[in-house]
């Protein structure tokens, strides 16, 4: 090769080192944008992964548990005594004393009141004067019929004098009937002087002073005495319910009765169905119960506005969840059931009766079935929770 051949080489192996060097930096280019394409793409896969499996929710739940139910008619009733007695004079007179003080709790027969008895002990001691004096001529009429008789025998009479005679006698008869009439009428207004109480119960205010002239024909009396124990409850009943009641009454059984304060949340006191009415009101479309209480406590007042709540059925076994786990939606209402995988289901239900805290499902949950009381705000359809540790030991409880 010449010299002016190896010097036209030189620069065509220089252009192709040059080339070289530019393929390799192209080779080695694309080599890196496929490997950012390759991390980019699993880092996309990675995001998206964790987006279709979100975090678990904290919930908490309880299992459905078969239990008792008890199903309540709740009406607003009326506190009425049994028996309520306006005590009033029977007789005429000066109020001489009382012996009560106002809402004393009395018994059957204890001394209230004295009226004047002077002049009804003067009426007495006449009327048993009268009835000694008929007394006598009663004997001594007697005595003559005595004679009379064996003169007639010896017919030294007429027979019509006997005749006249036997009259005699009787009337005096009754002239003795008649004082000893006076006599305990006598002791009667004596007996009425002393007013006592004719039931058992807590008096009122008293309406008269002693001082005071009372009359049979007073209108007011003297005090009220109200029966508090026992006392009753009256209180309506929709006529729909009214066969829930009667067949059981008919049959004998005792339905109970609790009385509730005004806002439904101290219990007063527990009693049973003494009577219901005779006729349903036409107006209302409800048929009066009574139900009796014994009140010893006097928890119960006359007049007084309560809660009566009428057990009517126990239901039992039936399946009770916490009221807090039923949710309401515009299908109806609905609870979130934890199914074994640790993922929720939105389970449809048929609510029976409440009590307490406890709800009855009717048609839905089964017993044993966790249901959640607790976080149900960020919980869909499907959704991952987890259970504190309370609820793990309530559903391995449960399961076992």
């Amino acid at each position: 090769m010449s010299e002016q051949q190896a010097q036209d080489e030189r620069p065509r192996a220089a252009r192709r080192r040059r080339w070289l060097a530019v393929v390799a930096l192209a080779v080695v280019a694309a080599i890196g944008l496929g490997v950012a394409l390759v991390e980019r793409g699993g880092a996309r896969d990675r995001a998206g992964g964790a987006a279709a499996k979100p975090p678990a929710v904290p919930v908490g739940a309880v299992a459905a548990h078969a239990g008792d139910v008890h199903v309540y008619l709740d009406e607003i009733g009326t506190v009425t005594p049994l028996a309520t007695v306006t005590v009033r004079t029977r007789v005429d007179g000066e109020l001489m004393s009382v012996h009560f003080r106002e809402g004393d709790l009395v018994h059957e027969g204890d001394l209230l009141a004295e009226i004047d008895p002077r002049p009804f002990q003067v009426q007495l001691e006449q009327a048993q004067g009268q009835l000694a004096r008929d007394q006598a001529l009663l004997e001594n009429a007697r005595v003559d019929l005595k004679r009379y008789r064996t003169l007639v025998a010896q017919d030294s009479i007429p027979k019509q004098q006997l005749d006249t005679q036997v009259s005699l006698v009787h009337q005096d008869e009754a002239a003795l009937a008649t004082d000893q009439a006076q006599i305990d009428s006598a002791k009667l207004q004596l007996t009425y002087a002393r007013i006592t109480a004719p039931i058992s119960g807590r008096l009122g205010l008293r309406l008269v002073d002693a001082g005071n002239i009372v009359h049979a024909t007073d209108t007011g009396g003297l005090v009220v005495v109200t029966q508090t124990q026992p006392i009753g409850v009256v209180f309506p009943v929709p006529e729909d319910d009214l066969q829930r009641i009667l067949p059981q009454l008919r049959s004998g059984v005792t339905l109970q009765v609790e009385a509730w304060d005004r806002e439904g949340k101290q219990k007063l006191a527990t009693g049973h169905v003494l009577t219901i009415d005779n006729a349903i009101d036409p107006t209302t479309g409800t048929v009066r119960v009574k139900a009796e209480f014994d009140n010893a406590d006097e928890a119960l007042f006359p007049s007084q506005f309560v809660n009566a709540r009428l057990l009517v059925e126990v239901r039992h076994d039936a399946t009770l969840v916490p009221s807090a786990a039923v949710q309401h939606g515009t299908p109806g209402p609905f609870v979130y059931v934890v199914s074994p995988e640790k993922t929720v289901e939105v389970r449809d239900v048929t609510l029976g009766p409440s009590e307490g805290d406890d709800t009855q499902i009717a048609k839905g949950v089964a017993p044993g079935e966790l249901v959640v009381v607790d976080g149900t705000q960020a919980l869909r359809p499907g959704a991952p929770v987890t259970l504190t540790d309370a609820d793990r030991q309530t559903a391995v409880r449960d399961s076992s």
